[in-house]
């Protein structure tokens, strides 16, 4: 006794692009920890620093040196 075999038809797509699907959470989970992140930069808390420049102006610094000019 022989088995039936499901054969698939492929559609050809209209365009050439690739549709991507992504759960709600792997967009808001990082989104959530950089903003985290910008935060502990910006507001760092209760952290005494040194006297030097404040950790958003060096990190401005180091961006605008990575940049071309």
């Amino acid at each position: 006794m022989s088995a039936r075999t499901h054969t698939r038809t492929h559609r050809p797509a209209a365009t050439d692009s690739v549709e991507v699907r992504l759960p709600w959470w792997a967009v808001a989970l990082p989104a959530l920890a950089f903003a985290a992140l910008l935060l502990l930069i910006v507001e760092p808390g209760q952290a005494h620093a040194s006297a030097g420049d404040p950790a958003v102006g060096r990190l401005l610094g180091h961006i605008a040196g990575l940049l071309p000019a």
